[in-house]
C-alpha cells in the first residue's frame, strides 16, 4: 500500500478522534465565548464613549457658563470703576466749587472790612478836622458842647 493511503487513514482516524473528543464544539464554544466577550467589550466601549461625550458636552457647557460669568464680572467691575470715577469727579468738582465760594466769601468779607476801616478812618479824620475847625472858630465852651453833640450824632448815624 501506498503512503498516501496511510496518510488518508491517519487523517480519517485523526478527524474521528477530534470529532469523538468534541473538539469542534469546544472550539466553537470557545469562539462563541470569545465573540461574546468581544461584543461585551465593544458595548462597554460604546457606553464609555457616550459617557465621555456627555461629560465633554457638560464641561463645555460649564466652560461657557464660566466664561459668561467672568465676562459679567468684568463688565460689573468696569461699570463700578466708571461709577467710582464719576463720583470722584463729581466730589472734586463740588469741593472746588465750595472752596471757590468760600474764597469769594472771604474776599467779600475782607472788602467789607477794608471799606468799613476806611470809613472809620475817614470819620475819625473828619471828626478831628471838624474839631480843629470848630476850635479855631468857636469859643471853648460852645465848641465843646457843639463837638459833643456832633460826635454823638455822627456815631449814631455810622452805627
Amino acid at each position: 500500500m501506498d503512503a498516501t493511503f496511510w496518510a488518508l487513514v491517519a487523517l480519517v482516524i485523526f478527524l474521528a478522534i477530534v470529532v469523538f473528543l468534541k473538539v469542534p464544539g469546544t472550539i466553537g464554544s470557545a469562539l462563541d465565548k470569545r465573540a461574546a466577550k468581544i461584543s461585551g467589550d465593544l458595548e462597554d466601549a460604546r457606553r464609555l464613549r457616550e459617557e465621555a461625550q456627555q461629560l465633554l458636552a457638560e464641561y463645555q457647557r460649564k466652560r461657557k457658563e464660566a466664561e459668561q460669568e467672568a465676562a459679567s464680572i468684568i463688565e460689573a467691575a468696569k461699570s463700578e470703576a466708571e461709577q467710582l470715577v464719576n463720583e470722584a469727579r463729581q466730589k472734586t468738582e463740588e469741593f472746588v466749587t465750595r472752596r471757590s465760594a468760600m474764597a469769594e466769601q472771604k474776599i467779600a468779607q475782607a472788602e467789607r472790612e477794608a471799606v468799613n476801616e476806611v470809613r472809620s478812618t475817614a470819620v475819625d479824620i473828619a471828626t478831628e478836622a471838624a474839631r480843629k475847625l470848630i476850635e479855631l472858630k468857636v469859643d471853648a465852651k460852645a465848641g465843646a458842647e457843639f463837638f459833643k453833640s456832633s460826635l454823638s450824632d455822627l456815631k449814631g448815624k455810622l452805627n
